[in-house]
């Protein structure tokens, strides 16, 4: 330490000759180190920025490659030196202020050698004098000369003493060569200021400071209880002068920090919405699983999970396997699952994320069902170790996001089954069909929306199957048999999406004022993913109305059941696709209201394919802007009205729209039985 501590000891002399007073020249010396260290503290300052303006990257980037450590790892080094983002830099700072804090610990302790100068003989004869150790014991010393226990007639003694006499202890009244820990009184104070110091860097830091403002609570609260904690215990047992230098540091530190977001604003150079984006998408990701059971339920579903995951890779030979992310998925593969079942002797592996799957309970009376649980966080690596021929889902963002392709057979065919009859380069994210060997068309404008998107990106041709909506089948059949009748009271259903800028959030009284009235029964019934979001916004809404007549408005909370959805005479809703299953199933008109539309793709216009949730809005209905609401009763009355001449227009359109409607999704059977068959010849050949 001796060889650090002579040239900062020269600038403590130098502030302590410029002042005349020790406390003030530590406080001078704190102010000049950091001016001296400024230049490192930009640079660690930009380099901060640089790790924080890359974090929605590395968000994505562990979105993509989720539970594959290694090619995070590897592609996280190539951005940081793409952005030469050095993550050592912010060691250096640390490293300085701990040799800084060791160096003024052995100033204080010696500043008859550090900041007086005094030669080493005189120091020994001076602390003979009082037989004290002459490295340890300087401050003894000078309490000696400052109380009149040391005098000499010698020269260079009394050189030496009379300097002494000149170097003053006390600041403000305390003396900055006691320890609290061994005087107690006043001094008490001394470390909580220190502590109170280290809290209000760390509060201004979590705030202010560009990459401790984006850490973890966990993280923020965690450090400033260290810090505080630290501070608090070491201010009892270092010099008073020590714990100055400390309190100075972290006030300066604070100064310095709201310095450098003026001189190099973090908000120029990062995308906070972005970033906040990025956060969310890798929360869901994180959180997959976490569906708030008990630690025992947990437990015995993990146990299950395991059996089910050992089960699955035990059985060879696998032809067929679906993935559902949860039981009202059953819905969307019942006509395949059927199909296949009644034309082959094919097992069907059925894998869901969901414990109480209905697929359970259907497999219970048909043994080439064989379902499996398997949590969400467990599929990821179970899909990374697919060793099946065909595997069918309704999930998008194939190989793009956690889901990966299998690694261990780069020839199963993977095909996407539509879960809804929209359009497919709009309403899913970028890319979210490319990484699919077949896709399963719900009818012509999604076979033009792939073809169009292979064009313009220069991607492979699919295989397109022209398979239909099955669905859409069974939904008309349900209405058929609620065979609803014309009376006395119009049913209208408000059933809005759950995105931004929804019908609940934006309009819902405007709207239930003007279609509730005499002989009028109005039902609101939310998106399940609002009610499970937005619990808190719903029950505010309901008790709004809690008054309200029962036979004017009802809330229909209840997500199993659809009866709603048939008995009504008109639908009312903004973006959602439940406007095309109510318009294909009753043949009745819909009401659209023109909010904020979904759009998860914002490069869909490239595609150059107009999305049908535009095009036939007003071909099952009419639409109305937010401002126009005050026509939603008169126009809502003019489209029951016309409800023959929809029921005629809606069926020619569900044909247009749909393929192989009546067919019970015929055409995807044939296809994958066809597949299968072409696997094993080509297996056989190889052998």
């Amino acid at each position: 330490m001796e060889y650090i501590c002579y040239p900062f000891g020269y600038l403590m002399k130098w502030c302590f000759d410029l002042v005349g007073n020790y406390g003030a020249a530590i406080i001078l010396f704190t102010l000049a180190t950091k001016i001296v260290m400024l230049p490192l503290s930009v640079w660690v300052h930009k380099n901060s920025i640089k790790i924080v303006k890359i974090q929605p990257e590395v968000n994505f980037l562990k979105i993509k490659y989720f539970g594959d450590r290694e090619r995070i790892a590897e592609e996280e080094a190539k951005l940081h030196k793409r952005e030469r983002y050095s993550p050592l830099v912010s060691i250096v700072p640390l490293a300085i202020q701990i040799i800084l804090l060791f160096a003024v610990l052995y100033i204080i302790k010696e500043p008859l050698t550090h900041v007086l100068h005094i030669g080493e003989d005189a120091i020994r004869s001076l602390a003979g004098m009082i037989d004290v150790d002459p490295k340890a014991d300087q401050l003894q010393i000078v309490r000696a000369v400052l109380g009149g226990k040391i005098t000499s007639a010698e020269p260079a003694l009394a050189a030496a003493i009379e300097q002494i006499k000149g170097f003053d202890l006390d600041f403000l009244g305390v003396s900055l060569d006691k320890i609290a820990s061994e005087v107690w009184g006043l001094y008490t104070l001394v470390p909580f200021a220190a502590a109170a110091s280290a809290y209000l860097l760390c509060y201004v830091q979590n705030a202010a400071n560009v990459i401790q403002a984006e850490q973890t609570k966990f993280n923020k609260y965690g450090m400033t209880a260290l810090s505080v904690a630290l501070s608090l215990y070491l201010g009892f047992f270092v010099y008073t002068g020590v714990a100055l230098y400390w309190i100075a540091g972290n006030v300066l530190s604070v100064i310095q920090q709201f310095i450098l977001n003026a001189a190099i604003n973090p908000k120029k150079y990062v995308d906070y919405e972005k970033l906040e984006e990025s956060r969310l998408e890798l929360e869901k990701i994180r959180s997959l699983g976490d569906d708030g059971k008990t630690g025992a339920e947990r437990r015995a579903l993990a146990r299950r999970e395991r059996a089910d995951y050992k089960k699955f890779f035990k059985i060879v030979n696998k032809h067929v396997v679906i993935w559902s992310e949860r039981s009202g998925f059953w819905k969307y593969y019942e006509a395949l699952v059927e199909g296949l079942l009644a034309k082959s002797n094919v097992s069907i592996h059925y894998v869901t994320n969901d414990p109480d799957d209905a697929v359970f309970e259907r497999a219970k009376s048909e043994p080439r069902i064989k379902p499996y649980y398997i949590g969400q966080k467990k599929l990821i690596t179970l899909m990374m170790r697919m060793d099946a021929d065909v595997v069918i889902m309704t999930t998008p963002d194939l190989q793009t996001y956690y889901i990966k392709r299998s690694m261990v057979r780069r020839d199963v065919e993977y095909i996407y089954v539509p879960h809804d009859m929209m359009s497919v380069h709009m309403g899913f994210r970028k890319g979210a069909l490319d990484n699919f060997d077949t896709v399963f068309c719900t009818g012509p404008h999604v076979v033009r929306e792939v073809r169009a998107t292979e064009k313009k990106y220069s991607l492979p041709e699919k295989t397109l199957v022209e398979f239909g909506y099955p669905l859409a089948e069974k939904l008309e059949a349900a209405a058929k048999a609620e065979n609803k009748k014309d009376g006395a009271v119009t049913e209208i259903l408000i059933a809005p999406s759950w995105q931004e800028d929804n019908l609940l959030d934006s309009c819902i009284d405007k709207l239930i004022e003007n279609l509730t009235g005499d002989g009028v029964h109005v039902t609101v019934r939310p998106h399940p993913e609002y009610s499970k979001r937005y619990a808190g916004k719903l029950r505010a809404l309901t008790e709004k109305y809690k008054d309200c007549p029962a036979e004017k408005l009802s809330f229909e909370l209840d997500f199993t059941a659809n009866r709603s959805i048939y008995s009504s005479d008109l639908l009312v809703t903004d973006w959602s696709g439940i406007a095309y299953e109510f318009a294909f199933a009753t043949e009745r008109p819909v009401l659209f209201v023109n909010t904020k539309m979904k759009v998860e793709n914002p490069d869909w216009e490239e595609i150059g394919e107009t999305p049908c949730e535009i095009y036939l809005r007003d071909r099952v209905g009419t639409s109305l802007d937010k401002d126009e609401l005050d026509k939603a009763g008169e126009c809502a009355k003019m489209l029951i009205a016309e409800r023959d001449e929809y029921r005629e227009r809606i069926a020619k359109i569900r044909t247009e729209h749909l393929f192989s409607y009546g067919t019970s999704g015929a055409e995807g059977v044939k296809y994958i039985l066809k597949r299968l068959t072409e696997i094993q010849k080509k297996r056989k050949e190889s052998k």
